[in-house]
């Protein structure tokens, strides 16, 4: 929902992510934003707890990014500039997952959760590009699966998106949703941007 402070200033609002669903999610909310990259090397990056990794690796995406913006470009126009930076892994059975790094292992993901339950674990940092004032915090959903069909698997193991996909969780998929049994939280945050917390930490952060 959109809040009222939207309509005394201009925020310009910059996502550190390449993900189509982060950017639909904050779409939704109401917000015009650009989009960089950090290009990072997320495997580099180590962390044993899913909570410290993920918020580990949304710091490190901000401080990627921030370098690489030009001099005064979140000072031109807008009165308030933040950079949103997000990380998420999915948690099976105390085992954190990330990316799956090939077919096999995406599909292997999806067996497990056919029948059983995972969980999402998501980071969410704002940086306030005047002040250099970070926020962040953390959100976790957990979800639970009826008996997803081997055909299922194969067809969404086909389409390749899978891939690029914390634990190759992609709830929202049309071939995934009748195999959702319950939701334990939100399916924005299972999408790697939960709303109310996005839109919490921006408004901390300005």
């Amino acid at each position: 929902m959109a809040c009222s402070y939207k309509h005394f200033f201009i925020l310009q609002i910059i996502l550190g992510s390449s993900s189509v669903h982060r950017q639909k999610v904050l779409s939704e909310m109401g917000y015009n934003f650009t989009v960089m990259t950090a290009d990072i090397d997320e495997r580099s990056i180590r962390k044993e707890k899913p909570e410290e990794l993920v918020v580990a690796l949304a710091e490190a995406k901000a401080e990627a990014i921030i370098p690489k913006l030009p001099i005064g470009h979140f000072q031109k126009d807008a009165e308030a500039s933040v950079l949103v930076t997000c990380d998420q892994v999915v948690v099976f059975e105390g085992t954190i997952r990330e990316k799956p790094s090939s077919k096999e292992e995406a599909r292997q993901f999806i067996k497990d959760y056919s029948g059983g339950s995972a969980a999402t674990v998501s980071s969410v940092l704002v940086t306030n590009l005047r002040t250099g004032f970070r926020k962040g915090d953390l959100d976790k959903v957990e979800i639970y699966f009826h008996a997803i069909p081997d055909q299922v698997i194969d067809n969404l193991i086909e389409e390749e998106m899978i891939l690029n996909v914390a634990g190759g969780l992609i709830t929202e998929h049309p071939l995934m949703l009748p195999y959702i049994k319950q939701v334990v939280g939100t399916m924005d945050s299972v999408m790697g941007l939960p709303k109310a917390l996005t839109e919490r930490l921006i408004v901390e952060a300005l």
